[in-house]
């Protein structure tokens, strides 16, 4: 039986899934809204497809697993706006589906440790947007839904060491402010051992075995480089865009033993250290 993936919004994480699953003769279908990224996704072997726009109808046919990375917006999850009936109608088609939330579901804990079962009480709009998706996917009958709490990403390409080289990274202090946070290739890992061991209705969080407040990643990135530390500015007094100020109103660590304990899965870059480091050898031998 081929395996066939249908995903929503086929961006940076869901990628690196296909970069393991096509591998395992795969058919991966992958959403875009843009026709410049299809020549991309086409080359990486998945066969992209416009949407909204593209008639879904026979991609959910032909899909055993769902991924769902788009993020909601303010009219709900998008994918539910246009397919929720046709969805819910193959809902035992399928034999896995994933949704792809983030950790700010948990709202602020004030630097305390947070688990899968810790109340769901977000502070931010995309929080609480993140909430009301949850929800909606999770209240189709029948579907067998797997939720994956997402930290920070990083990963090849998303990393500190272009700001650190330009000279425009800042250490950003916040008394008390730690974040969670986890790499690409661990997400991707992550998906690949749900999907060979579902378990419908699990929560899962995807984050490494560090939190660490931020300034702490941008020191090492400078460090890794031979680069000057870049300097601290107090959070009250730094110029930032309201989206990445809002970041700074939740501080929580994030226990991460599920995905060990019920997944088997092993960390490749089980704190910011290993993995920023993996990225520099990365960068070098590109």
């Amino acid at each position: 039986m081929t395996h066939t993936l249908l995903s929503f919004g086929h961006g940076y994480s869901a990628r690196a899934l296909s970069r393991i699953l096509l591998p395992q003769d795969w058919r991966v279908i992958g959403t875009t809204r843009s026709e410049d990224k299809a020549p991309r996704l086409m080359n990486e072997g998945v066969e992209p497809r416009i949407w909204p726009g593209a008639d879904m109808i026979p991609a959910l046919d032909a899909a055993t697993h769902i991924l769902i990375s788009a993020a909601p917006d303010e009219d709900g999850d998008p994918v539910l706006a246009e397919l929720q009936e046709e969805i819910a109608k193959r809902a035992g088609q399928f034999a896995w589906v994933g949704y792809l939330s983030t950790t700010g579901v948990y709202g602020d804990h004030d630097g305390d440790w947070v688990d899968e079962n810790t109340a769901l009480t977000p502070s931010t709009k995309r929080g609480i947007a993140r909430v009301s998706a949850e929800s909606a996917w999770a209240a189709i009958d029948g579907l067998p839904l797997h939720i994956f709490r997402l930290a920070g990403i990083y990963g090849p390409g998303r990393g500190p060491f272009s700001k650190v080289r330009e000279g425009t990274a800042r250490r950003i202090i916040k008394d008390g402010q730690v974040f969670s946070r986890t790499h690409v290739a661990d997400i991707a890992r992550v998906l690949a051992a749900s999907i060979a061991k579902p378990n419908p209705g699990a929560a899962y969080n995807v984050c490494d075995d560090d939190p660490a407040p931020p300034q702490d990643v941008i020191a090492y990135a400078a460090e890794l480089l031979g680069l000057p530390i870049p300097e601290a500015v107090a959070f009250e007094d730094a110029d930032m865009s309201p989206m990445a100020r809002s970041f700074y109103a939740e501080s929580k660590k994030v226990r991460n033993d599920r995905i060990k304990d019920e997944l088997g899965v092993e960390l490749l870059y089980p704190d910011y250290r290993s993995g920023l480091r993996a990225l520099l050898a990365q960068e070098i031998g590109a």
